[in-house]
């Protein structure tokens, strides 16, 4: 039933706004209880795809796309122990290398505007005037996440955000005890000083080895030996 009801909205059938039958008339369509109704119905409005209320007899209705649920989706992709360190930052890397290519190729075009560089920028002045981990971390993400905006491609800005997140989680712990801290957040700054200036002399190519070169910097002494070797030949590509 969920699987039906889901492919009907993503072939277009089943439009925003639009509500499904009630829940006698799902019953008889799909020939099952109402607790399994109401079951497939609470699994819809977990996945975002329908809100439906008991009182009201005209059946619940579908909704827009929201990024939160997909954002929702992502981090619990990312968050499975099957998937490890090194797998996710080479996602991320991914994910960064092409948010900055992109944002370097719609500013250069005027796709992306001033004031979305200027966001870019005001991330980086609050790095450099932070004055602990959690205000420096928190300027970063802002950082990463207006360079993902400035790509213009709203599945880039969800996972970057996500992906981000966990990555962070899993070594948030090390980083926090990390006694060359000072000497991480220089070079994090160096790298993203680097990276503005690709992507206001319009340099695509470079803006996004240089996003794959710092994620490499700031995280590869955490991974095995073997797995850090792959990780800096990967932030390396062209």
């Amino acid at each position: 039933m969920v699987e039906r009801i889901e492919q009907a909205v993503f072939s277009g059938a089943l439009t925003p706004g639009e509500r499904l039958p009630s829940e006698r008339e799902l019953m008889g369509q799909f020939a099952v209880s109402r607790s399994t109704v109401r079951e497939a119905l609470r699994v819809l409005e977990s996945n975002g795809m329908v809100r439906s209320s008991p009182r009201d007899p005209r059946g619940p209705v579908i909704l827009p796309f929201s990024p939160a649920h997909l954002h929702k989706s992502v981090t619990r992709l990312a968050s499975v122990t099957e998937l490890s360190l090194a797998e996710l930052l080479q996602f991320r890397m991914m994910l960064e290398g092409s948010a900055s290519f992109l944002a370097t190729n719609r500013l250069a075009a005027g796709q992306a505007t001033a004031e979305q560089l200027a966001e870019i920028e005001a991330a980086m002045d609050d790095m450099r005037a932070a004055e602990g981990r959690i205000e420096f971390g928190r300027a970063d993400l802002a950082f990463h996440d207006a360079v993902a905006r400035a790509s213009g491609n709203s599945l880039v800005q969800v996972c970057t955000h996500a992906v981000h997140t966990v990555v962070l989680g899993i070594i948030e712990d090390k980083l926090d005890k990390a006694e060359d801290y000072a000497r991480i957040a220089e070079r994090t700054l160096g790298h993203h000083e680097q990276l503005i200036e690709a992507i206001r002399s319009g340099q695509g190519g470079v803006a996004s080895r240089i996003a794959r070169a710092s994620l490499c910097d700031y995280y590869a002494e955490y991974l095995p030996e073997a797995e850090r070797e792959l990780l800096r030949t990967f932030a390396q590509g062209s």
